[in-house]
């Protein structure tokens, strides 16, 4: 009998009245623990156990913990902002091969959940990135961190559910990240900020939160978070407008989905008076459609167009309102905290 894939063992069905053939199942458990043990082969080195220091009376400590991610040599690292957030910016980062270095926090966006740290390192072995957009339900994924302080520990499943929303705050303000990877691997405190990885061993996410037993999410890396990682890196923080409405998305009436020739768009529920809508004559109940030429169907669509070169700049937003559509100019400010 030829040697089935990886594939073929999970996936090939079996025909009806056909004999179980025993040897099936061991190679497909066999090609599945080859599939993980040569991600963790590749990445493990990539995955650093943090140690957050935090100042108390009479000097520094290093309390908490978490996990970080290599993704360039010189020794900037990838975690979850949730991770460093209440720390003074420092701490020590270990390998799974006895290195440890300091490490200062370069920039975090609570907003998104990632920050950048940036390690007293050299010739570090950073992990590859991949694109979550690519990730299909039912894909393995292989999670490394270091839960309850065990560095380097690796738990394997698949992906459970793609477009999970994940709500996050800073300081009054609250946003939605989209896209979110949920999982079936293990995750378990001090994972936050380790890797989630495909087959191949690229980095499609960041693991962020126990949502649950038996339930994980990671923050996707796509191109919306690429841009948020290299400004962290850059410039310390990302910049977003923001335009002093709340929202929510809702079907369009049907005579404007007719109209539209699509039927989702996003819903104003409530217009800051002194915000750059409120001064531009939006109001509760007005519905976004569109932001310059790109359409809006969801509070996920407005999001991504919210980028940091809107800011002080003059955007037309296309409304509908009262089963019309009209242009309205306003001037985006930045989101602040």
């Amino acid at each position: 009998m030829a040697r089935l894939t990886f594939v073929d063992a999970l996936l090939e069905p079996q025909q009806p009245g056909e004999p179980w053939r025993p040897g099936d199942d061991d190679e497909a458990l066999d090609a599945y623990s080859r599939a993980v043990t040569s991600v963790v082969e590749r990445l493990a080195q990539s995955v650093g156990n943090l140690r957050v220091s935090r100042r108390v009376r009479g000097g520094r400590v290093l309390a908490g913990a978490g996990s970080s991610v290599v993704i360039t040599p010189d020794g900037y690292l990838l975690t979850s902002a949730h991770v460093v957030e209440r720390s003074d910016g420092r701490g020590r980062v270990a390998f799974t091969d006895g290195r440890e270095f300091d490490y200062e926090v370069v920039g975090a966006d609570a907003l998104s959940d990632l920050a950048v740290l940036r390690a007293d390192a050299r010739e570090l072995a950073p992990a590859e990135l991949g694109d979550a957009e690519r990730l299909r339900v039912g894909q393995l994924v292989v999670a490394i961190g270091n839960p309850h302080g065990f560095a380097g520990s690796v738990t394997a499943g698949v992906v459970s559910a793609l477009g999970r929303s994940l709500p996050t705050r800073s300081g009054s303000n609250t946003r939605m990240v989209d896209n979110v990877i949920q999982t079936d691997a293990a995750l378990n405190p001090g994972n936050s900020g380790g890797a989630l990885a495909d087959g191949r061993g690229r980095v499609v996410g960041i693991n962020t939160a126990v949502a649950g037993v038996g339930l994980g999410l990671a923050v996707p890396i796509n191109s919306a978070t690429r841009r948020i990682i290299g400004a962290l890196m850059t410039d310390g923080r990302f910049r977003r407008p923001h335009l002093g409405i709340g929202i929510g998305s809702r079907p369009l009436p049907p005579r404007l989905a007719r109209e539209l020739g699509r039927t989702g768009c996003v819903e104003v529920v409530h217009v800051v008076d002194d915000g750059p809508a409120g001064r531009a004559g939006m109001r509760p109940g007005d519905l976004i459609v569109a932001v310059e030429d790109a359409t809006v169907e969801s509070v996920e669509d407005l999001q991504r167009l919210m980028v940091g070169e809107l800011i002080g700049s003059r955007v037309t937003l296309t409304i509908g309102r009262e089963e019309r559509v009209f242009p309205l100019e306003l001037v985006p400010e930045e989101l602040d905290g």
